[in-house]
């Protein structure tokens, strides 16, 4: 007799908490968890063969997976979605973080010097901390900052720096070379013009608007003008992209399914190509909220078989970066979930205490 497959609508209230005791075994052990084992460690009352036909069941619904014929089955990325699903809507299924854990993370966020940057390796710092796998932290890209004020400052021979402070509270800085020395009072005009007219438009914008006044004006435009286009247009010139702050490479090395060199191998590559890591982390955050992306469901975590589980941070409702946190699927979902929810909620609030003192 052919069993048939269940669909997750029609899987029984037994199959999901066999089901449930399968991921919770595995998150710990790391092993193949067999039908004797949940028998053993349950309290489901269920002898190890019905146990092992439900997981079979399950195997062919496509929420477990056998790596071996004589092994024991393990969560698929189904299960782990059909885990965070149920625990997401029964009352206390996702733990709240500690009141002990909010308070440890706020004290770290005030203790962080009032830079945005500073609050951003603070934050991927508690992110690894917190959770023992690594924290991820995805700054905006400085052109598309609002600009807040910019100074301009003489350095030696014809060599001016560029510091730009953005409303969110980004500084970065650029050393410009110009055609002669620029003295410290021509500059501080210049600065001042800037941001007198330009300040609360972003640095692409005023740097595309600069470049369309060069083309206009060039016949009629007087030094001054002309030096300031150009100082703006070479110091704006942010095209980086934006920023990756991640913390837990010895944390996740230390984690069994990085016992392969070869994984191990893929884990670096992966991490030394930003831009390419900012991109495969901006498919994974399509939306609002928590968002978890398990295995094959992304180019970042299919090739490790990992989980990302991300939020968004920003200010006043405007997204600026996300943040997260990367490692084995097996993560302990229901903790992780709320530290990462926390954790961008309370740096949006830190940014804009800054966003706020900086305004």
């Amino acid at each position: 007799m052919v069993r048939s497959t269940p669909s997750i609508e029609e899987l029984t209230e037994r199959d999901r908490q066999i089901l449930r005791e399968v991921i919770l075994s595995y998150v710990v052990e790391a092993e193949p968890v067999s039908s004797r084992s949940v028998a053993k460690r349950s309290d489901l009352g269920l002898s190890a063969a019905t146990i092992r036909n439900a997981m079979a069941d399950l195997e062919e619904a496509g929420f477990l997976s056998q790596p071996h014929t004589s092994a024991g089955r393990v969560p698929t990325a189904a299960a782990y979605h059909l885990f965070i699903e149920q625990m997401l809507h029964v009352p206390g299924g996702v733990s709240q973080v500690p009141v002990k854990v909010r308070r440890y993370i706020r004290d770290h966020l005030r203790a962080a010097p009032s830079d945005a940057e500073d609050l951003m390796e603070v934050t991927t710092h508690l992110l690894s901390d917190l959770s023992r796998q690594m924290g991820l932290v995805v700054t905006p890209a400085m052109g598309d900052t609002v600009l807040k004020a910019v100074d301009f400052v003489p350095l030696s021979g014809r060599k001016v720096l560029c510091v730009v402070v953005s409303t969110s509270g980004f500084v970065d800085n650029k050393v410009v070379e110009t055609d002669g020395g620029v003295d410290r009072e021509t500059l501080i005009q210049i600065s001042n013009y800037l941001n007198e007219h330009y300040a609360g438009q972003t640095l692409r914008q005023i740097r595309d608007r600069l470049l369309t006044a060069m083309a206009e004006e060039r016949a009629q435009m007087d030094r001054l003008l002309a030096l300031t286009i150009e100082l703006a247009r070479a110091g704006f010139d942010f095209d980086d992209g934006p920023k990756v702050f991640h913390e837990g490479t010895s944390s996740l090395l230390q984690q069994p399914e990085l016992a392969d060199l070869q994984r191990v191998h893929r884990l670096f590559d992966t991490f030394a190509n930003h831009a390419r890591l900012v991109r495969m982390l901006n498919q994974c955050i399509q939306g609002s909220g928590v968002r978890v992306t398990i295995g094959e469901e992304s180019p970042l975590t299919s090739e490790l078989d990992f989980s990302l589980v991300a939020t968004t941070y920003g200010v006043d409702d405007e997204p600026l970066g996300t943040l997260g946190i990367f490692g084995p699927s097996r993560m302990e979902y229901q903790k992780v979930i709320p530290l990462v929810h926390y954790l961008g909620e309370t740096l949006s609030e830190a940014l804009a205490e800054v966003y706020g003192r900086e305004r």
